[in-house]
């Protein structure tokens, strides 16, 4: 165990010199505009937490079917793009560093949400459990169409193109979402990819496309300022595999040839353990990939600094805590009292649950602490 590092180390990631270890997690928030499009709400929120280590933003949809949520934001039209340039400028003004998370639902949406009303695409036609959260409110999830292996280079483009939108938009890198039951992740798992071609069998195979994404995102970017989110424990979206453990291990050494910026895993959460998920310990991963980890579960101060001081880990994301502590580090840092979340504001709506959080030298000063 190493004393001298904890969360309020530096750290060197890539070329990005982070004065801390505390990364803000990916949050949707639903409050993108008209179009999908970022505005100045949105450039306020995160510019508000510019002093975390790196932000990751919210999931951005890299077209639009890759959506499937209400108001989540993309990176696939030029008005989006300038959308986001209002963000970035914000959180580099503040001397933040930011990452675009670039996503696709896959299966995880529903004709309403989808250009000309047409099915979600997904490896395979499987129907999720559970329900889809349309414009009008909760619908069943539909049967999604299994892509045709000729459209799957398309596929590949769309998370290129992404990758170059958020370059032009000024983001210092950003992290391909593999995780949560969204379509990389569905190609992943033997639950929901059945497929018979190059993409679908074999593990080799099933990480085919996130390794094909991959190459691509980094031909824009660099690999150094690129990073991968996988949940190899997550049962979230109907997500399933026979043997995470082997899946994931072997794309954690896949992903080795890259020389990427970060690993980001997020961890088992109580709800994976309800449903009965084969936990796939950070230290599985740890031993087969060679670069920077972040990890990602409901962390508290005390648990974080004990996985980095244990080297388990390099970077620790919060998410919840973001949410209601715009000012999460100076909190940290001094052990301050935190902001509650009200989850009845995390999805959607205006300012309120949103930019009105206080921060820390704000409170402390309407109740008389210095």
């Amino acid at each position: 165990m190493s004393t001298d590092i904890n969360l309020f180390s530096p750290y060197q990631l890539g070329n990005l010199e982070l004065p801390n270890r505390i990364v803000m997690a990916p949050l949707t928030r639903n409050r993108a505009g008209q179009g999908n499009v970022p505005h100045q709400l949105n450039a306020t929120y995160y510019a508000q937490r510019a002093s975390a280590g790196l932000i990751i933003s919210e999931a951005t949809q890299v077209a639009p079917t890759g959506q499937g949520y209400p108001h989540t934001p993309g990176i696939h039209s030029q008005e989006q793009v300038a959308g986001w340039k209002l963000v970035t400028d914000a959180v580099h003004q503040q001397g933040g560093r930011i990452f675009l998370q670039l996503w696709h639902v896959g299966r995880i949406s529903h004709p309403d949400l989808q250009p000309d009303g047409e099915l979600p695409v997904a490896p395979s036609a499987i129907t999720p459990k559970g329900e889809a959260l349309t414009y009008e409110g909760p619908k069943p999830f539909v049967t999604p169409r299994a892509l045709e292996t000729s459209e799957i280079p398309g596929i590949v483009e769309q998370y290129r193109q992404g990758a170059a939108n958020a370059l032009a938009a000024g983001f210092d890198g950003v992290e391909i979402h593999s995780a949560n039951g969204y379509l990389l992740d569905q190609f992943l798992r033997d639950g929901t990819n059945q497929r018979t071609d190059k993409y679908g069998g074999s593990i080799e195979n099933r990480a085919r496309l996130l390794l094909e994404v991959t190459e691509a995102v980094t031909s824009v970017w660099g690999a150094k300022q690129v990073g991968v989110r996988l949940s190899p424990s997550g049962t979230f979206n109907d997500i399933r595999d026979s043997n995470p453990l082997e899946t994931f291990g072997y794309v954690a050494q896949a992903l080795n040839q890259f020389d990427l910026a970060y690993l980001h895993i997020f961890e088992a959460i109580d709800a994976d353990i309800r449903h009965g998920t084969t936990v796939v310990p950070t230290s599985h991963l740890r031993d087969r990939y060679t670069g920077t980890i972040i990890v990602n579960g409901g962390y508290t101060r005390e648990k974080a600094n004990t996985v980095l001081a244990n080297n388990a880990a390099d970077l620790v994301a919060f998410g919840t805590l973001f949410i209601s502590n715009p000012d999460l580090p100076q909190r940290l840092a001094i052990n301050a009292p935190l902001n509650q979340p009200d989850q009845s504001t995390f999805y959607g709506g205006g300012e309120k649950g949103y930019t009105d959080y206080p921060f820390w030298s704000t409170a402390s000063q309407k109740v008389g602490i210095s």
